[in-house]
């Protein structure tokens, strides 16, 4: 894999850590994370999420399945509609290697968000469970990617071509299904790690809230065939081309293009559910929050067992990402929180481009929703409400904490640190 695209994979994938004292796994875990079939995994879970209140190791293995099924039932609802993932970063919760379905069944815009309804509470149920482990439990256990994986084409089955590790590899490749040539990955995950997959949990949900928080169905019903080519959507009959012409990314034909054109054309969302959006810089602080107490318990941590994100004493290259961490890094990343805490709590403010003396207060945004229009945005009209005098975030800031970053850049580490 390459450094960038295996990182990718990991922040849209969001390989989950899981837990145990050092005493022993619990029984259920080791169930749970080498199940071969749902209904094996879904008995495990049932057990893990039963002994949580009493067992930190088990609410940190119920945490992280709970996280897996989130992953699950976005996956199969795309899957039982016949999606096919644009494999563009613009598209970040759209990257799951689904497998293709012949018989793809019919979708509508009220079943598209009841989808990202069910995958959004079902991570804010992950996030609370992972949140009520203590911060001093002894976690650790080792966990072989290879085994634990999530049902993408719904056939009940756990198969090794569905595996984190699987899936990791053709993202890497830039998308398609996976297969099972993954290497293999083995990390033991202790309770830092537990921080890290709960940030993740926040940020993914404020993604789906901000999508809720608008109507977007003209965006569906004129670009989303796009996505779902045969589950017969308005524009399906008129501008969906036969499979062969079809291409594989959203670059990759002309008919594609001019959907992703569509698309971007036609996010200007009314706000229908303003507690949504509002509920989405909240989960963002979150997130910062969460990536805080992960740094300060890995600066914490005295071993060096296979980790998944190491601190600047646990040295050696990473073998997802085949970086080492240094102090510089940690610290530039400690930098970048506080500046989107900033951005977020209306300290400091977003500039753009074609304005002078003025920045976007991005806590405004959130918390007092004006229909949502991309292009505008970017042009500048639909931010105008939000522009206010004060403190503006310069180039030169940002560009200073990059270059701590050094040769690998901001992004590569950006997506691994979360």
């Amino acid at each position: 894999m390459t450094r960038t695209a295996s990182l990718l994979a990991s922040a849209v994938i969001l390989l989950v850590p899981l837990s145990s004292a050092r005493a022993a796994m619990p029984e259920a875990a080791a169930a749970l994370f080498e199940a071969k079939t749902v209904a094996a995994r879904d008995t495990a879970l049932s057990t893990l999420e039963a002994a949580a209140p009493k067992d930190p190791a088990s609410a940190y293995a119920a945490g992280a399945g709970e996280f897996f099924t989130a992953l699950e039932l976005l996956a199969s609802g795309l899957h039982r509609h016949g999606f096919e993932s644009p494999q563009s970063f613009m598209l970040p919760l759209m990257r799951l290697p689904v497998p293709d379905n012949p018989n793809p069944e019919p979708l509508t815009y009220e079943q598209f968000r009841a989808i990202l309804v069910g995958f959004r509470d079902r991570l804010e149920k992950s996030a609370a469970t992972l949140g009520s482990v203590p911060a001093d439990a002894d976690i650790g256990m080792a966990i072989d990617l290879t085994r634990v994986g999530i049902d993408l084409n719904e056939d009940g089955a756990i198969t090794p071509d569905e595996s984190m590790a699987a899936i990791m590899a053709s993202l890497s490749r830039g998308g398609g299904a996976p297969d099972d040539a993954a290497p293999s990955l083995t990390f033991r995950f202790d309770r830092a790690d537990g921080y890290w997959l709960q940030g993740y949990a926040e940020f993914l949900m404020a993604q789906a809230d901000f999508w809720l928080a608008h109507d977007f169905r003209s965006t569906f019903d004129g670009s989303f065939h796009m996505l779902f080519p045969r589950a017969k959507l308005p524009l399906q009959d008129i501008l969906v081309p036969p499979s062969g012409d079809m291409g594989s990314s959203i670059f990759s034909s002309e008919w594609r293009i001019a959907d992703f054109i569509s698309l971007v054309h036609l996010v200007n969302w009314p706000v229908i559910e303003p507690e949504r959006r509002q509920a989405a810089r909240r989960h963002l602080l979150e997130m910062i929050r969460l990536s805080r107490e992960d740094w300060k318990a890995i600066r914490a941590e005295t071993d060096n067992d296979r980790e998944w994100l190491p601190g600047p004493q646990q040295k050696g290259e990473n073998p997802l990402t085949g970086l080492e961490v240094g102090e510089e890094q940690v610290e530039a990343w400690l930098a970048t929180l506080t500046m989107a805490e900033d951005l977020l709590e209306g300290r400091l403010l977003l500039p753009h481009f074609r304005i002078t003396g003025k920045g976007i207060n991005m806590k405004r945004f959130f918390d007092e929703p004006k229909p949502f229009d991309l292009v505008l945005s970017i042009t500048g009209p639909a931010i105008a409400p939000y522009l206010e005098s004060g403190k503006i975030l310069t180039s030169d800031d940002f560009d200073q904490i990059q270059r701590q970053f050094g040769g690998a850049g901001f992004l590569t580490f950006a997506l691994w640190f979360n």
